[in-house]
């Protein structure tokens, strides 16, 4: 409760028009990412106040919530000598307060509710600081397809609630065996994630959004769909485990059939946004196996992906900066334009392809396991994944990389301030592999 509180109390703040309202407002987070940190949190639901509590799945993307808003602040460096940057930062602290209620929720209609509303500060920030006219149709994508997806949800929490009188977590439900009520309670999570045929609002809203609204969306919002699931799972197992191939079957094959979109693509932000969806094809399987292994590797795979996609939206940005293009054909060469930016480009490439020492390593190990366990066959498809997921990474690092500059400069270095963003990124990703035997 202290730390909604806290967030809060950030509101006036913002409308002072101080002239470090922006260092401000980032201190301000990052202070708020340290109070979390010291919170005592068990295996099961703790810090329980107002109904809401903590355990481990949520601890980790609350801390993974602030720390990617924070972080959202310092890319968004153009804005911050705009008018309306104060209604910037309101939007980025009401998408931090919102998905904090969404992981702390105990109760299924609230986390409902939160998941609905984090809709508009993303769409306000598509539509007011997106880059071209098509992000009117983007947001439009992004919005019916949740809300299509997510009503279904809600008739299945009038139905829990009509039999039972309570809708928190905890509770002992009597869920009948009919494969609509699974389908509907795990759809909304499925769109949001999003699994392989219900994905296309996601190139379209990364695509469009600005450097904020991708990193936002790669980083914490993809990962409100795992949240959901792994809370339904524990809800309704046996469905799970009866219908679950499903889910699984679609997410193998699609995995594979993104890869190879990724390997056509044009546009720089198009192609890691559809690695996103590859990488969460990964994350459902891993997921619906229903074993230890599989949560895990999903779990981590969340958090790595995270920090690792938000990453490469950050390097696509800074190009995008200077040469004001995402197209392939234009940022080339930029081993030559920015040579000292060349390392960062290496490290969150390979890195997304899952190489160690990084988090995503792990988690695609965790997902291998669990794959063998549930059907031993879908190792060879592990294998076409894992390849064209390096082919993909190979791809963007050196077609931008490498070949002739198309431009009249001749070199560029980055801020300090780009080079602090990309760190913060990419320590995490290599830290946690680290201390991982501090977690069991």
């Amino acid at each position: 409760m202290k730390l909604i509180l806290y967030l809060l109390f950030m509101i006036p703040g913002l409308f002072l028009r101080l002239n470090d309202c922006w260092l401000l407002f980032q201190f301000s987070l990052l202070i708020s990412l340290l109070l979390f940190c010291f919170y005592y949190i068990n295996s099961y639901f703790s810090a329980i106040s107002y109904f809401m509590g903590i355990d481990y799945y949520s601890y980790g993307l609350i801390l993974l919530s602030i720390l990617i808003i924070s972080l959202m602040v310092i890319s968004s460096n153009s804005i911050k000598d705009l008018n309306n940057n104060y209604l910037f930062m309101l939007m980025c602290l009401l998408l931090c307060f919102i998905l904090i209620m969404i992981f702390c929720s105990l109760n299924m209609f609230m986390m409902y509710v939160f998941f609905e509303l984090s809709l508009i500060p993303l769409m306000v920030l598509i539509f007011g600081w997106g880059y071209q006219v098509e992000r009117l149709i983007a947001g439009l994508y992004l919005f019916f397809y949740t809300l299509f997806a997510s009503l279904p949800l809600f008739c299945i929490l009038i139905y829990f609630y009509m039999n039972n009188m309570t809708l928190f977590f905890d509770y002992d439900y009597y869920i009948p065996y009919s494969f609509f009520i699974h389908l509907f309670m795990v759809f909304a999570f499925l769109v949001k994630l999003p699994m392989f045929m219900v994905h296309f609002w996601l190139p379209k809203a990364h695509v469009q959004a600005p450097i904020s609204g991708s990193m936002i969306l790669a980083g914490v919002l993809l990962k409100i769909g795992g949240y959901g699931l792994l809370r339904i799972m524990f809800l309704n197992e046996f469905l799970c485990i009866n219908y679950g191939f499903i889910w699984y079957s679609l997410s193998m094959v699609g995995g594979i059939l993104v890869s190879l979109i990724c390997l056509i693509q044009g546009d720089v932000k198009c192609l890691i946004a559809y690695s996103s969806v590859a990488h969460m094809s990964l994350c459902i399987m891993g997921l619906m196996s229903m074993s230890k292994w599989g949560v895990l590797g999903s779990y981590f795979m969340m958090i790595s992906h995270g920090l690792c996609s938000s990453g490469l939206f950050c390097l696509a940005n800074i190009s995008y900066e200077r040469l004001s293009s995402r197209s392939f054909f234009f940022n080339k060469g930029l081993l030559n334009f920015m040579p000292s930016m060349c390392i960062m480009w290496f490290m969150f490439s390979v890195f997304n392809m899952g190489c160690p020492p990084s988090l995503n390593f792990l988690s695609e190990v965790f997902i291998l396991n669990s794959m063998l366990f549930f059907w031993a066959n879908s190792f060879y498809y592990f294998i076409f994944v894992s390849f064209f997921s390096a082919c993909f990474s190979f791809y963007l690092f050196s077609f931008t990389q490498h070949g002739s500059v198309n431009f009249l400069f001749s070199y560029s270095s980055g801020y300090i301030r780009e080079y602090l963003l990309l760190s913060v990124h990419l320590i995490p990703l290599i830290l946690i592999l680290l201390s991982m035997n501090s977690l069991f």
